[in-house]
């Protein structure tokens, strides 16, 4: 029987400051959910798929199992990206902002650095906790499904696709970024943290 993904309507986020709703709307539901709808097509295709026949160039099964970690891996980050905002202007909890500060140096460091990653890659600005080191990191990823760190936890994930700015601010991107920071579900982030260091104390 083939897995499926059901989309987490709970998670769309209303009323955001400088993120319309119009500009949520449109990525929720045509971005976010075609990579569950599709990423369900693959996982009923899988079974199916002649494996004796895989092959690096081309074959029905690697074309398969490529598509399926773009699409799981955008329906991934799209789910944490929107649990990511909220309305309600939440402040830095004390907990996170201590390992941010460790980690970066400042809360301002991190800040520039993160705005930095947003600004230098084509698809995804990554605050993840690196279980290898039991630091926070900035990374980035042009596509959905490369530039990850094995063992990495994600903790705030910011799209900058141009999908996710362009009804309200056309092709500029860094006043995007500044209205992502203003509506961060800090509540949330200090929850995947928590999850986090419990997972390095048992992976160190």
């Amino acid at each position: 029987m083939a897995e499926d993904w059901q989309a987490k309507d709970k998670l769309k986020p209303k009323g955001l400051d400088g993120i319309s709703d119009q500009q949520v709307e449109y990525h929720f539901e045509t971005h976010y959910k075609g990579y569950v709808k599709k990423l369900n097509e693959i996982w009923e295709k899988l079974p199916g798929a002649d494996r004796s026949k895989a092959n690096q160039n081309y074959s029905e099964f690697r074309a398969l199992k490529l598509e399926e970690t773009f699409n799981y891996d955008g329906a991934l980050l799209h789910e944490i990206y929107f649990g990511n905002l909220t309305s309600e202007h939440t402040q830095v909890p004390e907990s996170l902002k201590k390992q941010i500060e460790k980690d970066f140096g400042s809360y301002e460091n991190w800040v520039e650095d993160f705005k930095a990653t947003g600004t230098a890659f084509r698809g995804w600005a990554l605050l993840v906790f690196d279980l290898n080191t039991g630091k926070l990191r900035n990374i980035g990823a042009d596509i959905h499904n490369t530039n990850g760190i094995w063992n990495a936890i994600v903790i705030m994930a910011l799209d900058v696709y141009e999908h996710a700015y362009y009804v309200d601010y056309g092709p500029k991107r860094a006043p995007y970024l500044d209205a992502f920071l203003k509506n961060v579900n800090w509540k949330d982030a200090e929850k995947m943290l928590e999850k986090a260091h419990k997972m390095y104390e048992i992976f160190k």
